[in-house]
């Protein structure tokens, strides 16, 4: 049904003033996310013993409409609204995310994950872009409140890092320091004070690789393959390689069934096997479109929250993507971290809609601050 510009139902102002280049780009990428789950999951479903080769398939068309219809309801919410569900987010998911350091359960020597009734829940995938909202309404306080405002700001980022590190997730706690740091650069912050934490974060770092064996292993490999096991992105690197410019065919790849993470951390390279590097391309080019779109609604924008709480969740939203496809591609180390709507997973692809019905909501058109206040 069409909807006409004099239309001042909630569904007809959120149509008029939502931004649908956008919101036309996510639902393209939620599009990639079956397409890949159909040519990587079934492979999975039966290399480890399923009783069903479309499990997967199943579960995520199910979390996938969920996350469709996640955002567009949290792009429906005023800006107060988006503010109190993500200090209630942040506060619920911290807990959680705390929680699993006693009752967690462990995987790959990491704590990240809590075992509820049917599923299997990453808590710190939801404290990601309700930190972002938090974080950004706490700084630009700081106008009003000053020092206390930041020092409120920097207390939950020790609080959440300090959970990460212990889990360990040393790339969600990457994620929320680039978010962190991204926001304090844009409020203005001193410049000193930016650059001690980027000294500090360093100095973590090194910290890591001496104190955390699979931190220190990950990188070891990276640097020297020779040194341990790559053998996941060696075959992701042989599956871009087979699949060339134009792939060799929907349903053809053959390394996709070696890949014991096809489904999840290494779809990219199942897309770089079957479609080839054109849709590589494509999906790249999506996701810069996302980012840079988001950023550049920003330029007329005064409310110094919505700038920040927009940054935050462009910079999470496309960091994530990057190291998800820079990973399969060997140009980082590897970190199990998912490719946003499109690699398999429940906590990961409601979380990332969650963030993006915020982003949505938050760069809605206005017509004016009066209205704003308003909402």
């Amino acid at each position: 049904m069409a909807l006409s510009r004099a239309d001042t139902s909630t569904l007809g102002r959120w149509w008029w003033t939502v931004d649908r280049w956008t919101l036309a780009a996510l639902l393209t990428l939620v599009g990639f996310g079956y397409v890949m789950l159909l040519a990587a999951s079934p492979g999975v479903a039966e290399r480890i013993g399923a009783s069903s080769r479309d499990m997967f398939i199943l579960k995520q068309v199910f979390f996938l409409a969920a996350a469709t219809g996640t955002m567009v309801v949290i792009s429906l919410m005023p800006v107060k609204m988006i503010r109190r569900l993500a200090l209630l987010g942040c506060f619920v998911a911290l807990i959680m995310t705390m929680a699993t350091l006693s009752i967690g359960v462990e995987i790959k020597g990491a704590r990240r994950w809590l075992h509820l009734p049917g599923m299997t829940l990453q808590p710190s995938e939801f404290m990601k872009p309700c930190f972002a909202v938090v974080a950004a309404w706490l700084l630009a306080e700081g106008k009003t409140y000053g020092w206390r405002a930041y020092a409120a700001a920097s207390v939950l980022f020790l609080a959440i890092i300090g959970t990460l590190a212990r889990q360990p997730d040393m790339g969600m706690l990457m994620v929320v320091a680039s978010v962190f740091f991204a926001q304090l650069f844009v409020v203005g912050i001193n410049m000193v004070f930016v650059v001690g934490l980027g000294a500090a974060g360093v100095l973590g770092g090194i910290g890591a690789y001496f104190t955390m064996p699979h931190f220190r292993d990950r990188l070891d490999r990276f640097l020297d393959p020779a040194s341990g096991d790559t053998y996941q992105v060696t075959i992701a690197m042989e599956a871009f390689g087979h699949g060339g410019f134009l792939g060799v065919g929907p349903g053809e790849g053959r390394l996709k069934a070696m890949l014991p993470d096809a489904h999840a951390d290494f779809v990219y390279a199942v897309a770089g096997e079957e479609f080839g590097m054109m849709i590589c391309l494509m999906i790249l080019g999506v996701f810069g479109f996302i980012v840079l779109r988001g950023l550049l609604r920003l330029l007329g924008e005064r409310d110094m929250f919505i700038i920040l709480g927009a940054t935050g969740l462009l910079t999470q939203f496309g960091l994530q993507a990057f190291i998800n496809m820079a990973s399969a591609l060997h140009l980082i180390p590897t970190k199990g971290m998912t490719l946003p709507f499109v690699s398999y997973g429940g906590s990961s692809v409601i979380a990332v809609a969650l963030g993006m019905g915020m982003l949505l909501a938050l760069t809605r058109r206005r017509i004016s601050r009066v209205a704003q206040d308003e909402e």
